[in-house]
């Protein structure tokens, strides 16, 4: 398969402008991690020195859960209103009918909702990290600073991220309703998280080992989704309205 990267920045640079340009969209991007990193600095700053070890990593594997809703429910606004918000604008077509190809177009439009998304989460993260470093109690902050949970929240970030895109971008290109869409979008960004509260609830113990093996697992369901979503789309429906009818 080849690739124009040229035609894919250029795509993704234009995805870019439209957001900032859409205060739904800039309000979610904002206001979203803001409320989901308040709950967690609440939790460990009010962890009791009498809280028995087990639960210490428990409520920090659920406070550190919160971390990742920012990558699986952010990226759902821009992904959601990819296709279906393009078409309303009346933008789509001209798109459609430039040489981009489709996976081209779908590569472009994922980036878009991908990398904003990811930068948001690791800063929101970092910034955890920093006042968990300097305000956490010393039992506190070696869990949080522990090897596989930073691995967690640094690899599956992306990768929960790019389930979120292709499932809200799939959505998007078969419904009418930019809203129906997001929401959608929503709902379906919420199983990779079903295996994260397992790692946070100490169900399957959060080793690099088994970390790793599900960061594989992630890998391939997020290559499944590309290849589901490019089978899914089709440019000329989209043009003459009938995947919308």
């Amino acid at each position: 398969m080849n690739l124009n990267w040229r035609r894919i920045k250029g795509l993704a640079f234009k995805e870019f402008q439209d957001f900032k340009r859409n205060r739904f969209i800039v309000l979610t991007m904002t206001i979203l991690p803001i409320a989901f990193v308040i709950a967690p600095l609440i939790s460990i700053f009010t962890v009791k020195a009498t809280v028995l070890p087990h639960q210490v990593q428990v409520r920090i594997g659920i406070t550190m859960l919160y971390m990742l809703l920012i990558p699986a429910i952010v990226p759902t606004a821009l992904a959601a209103y990819s296709v279906i918000g393009e078409r309303d604008q009346g933008t789509l077509e001209p798109i459609l009918i430039t040489p981009i190809s489709r996976e081209e177009f779908l590569i472009g439009k994922a980036l878009a909702a991908i990398v904003p998304a990811v930068a948001v989460a690791y800063f929101v993260f970092g910034a955890f990290l920093l006042l968990a470093f300097i305000f956490a109690s010393h039992p506190i902050e070696n869990v949080i600073f522990s090897g596989p949970r930073l691995l967690i929240q640094f690899v599956y970030t992306p990768l929960i991220a790019g389930w979120s895109v292709w499932a809200g971008i799939g959505i998007s290109s078969r419904t009418r309703d930019v809203r129906v869409a997001q929401q959608l979008s929503t709902f379906a960004s919420l199983p990779p998280l079903l295996l994260v509260v397992l790692f946070a609830t100490n169900a399957i113990t959060p080793t690099v080992k088994y970390s790793i093996y599900f960061a594989i697992i992630l890998i391939v369901i997020n290559l499944a989704g590309w290849k589901f979503v490019s089978k899914l789309f089709n440019r000329e429906d989209l043009i003459t309205g009938k995947a919308h009818s």
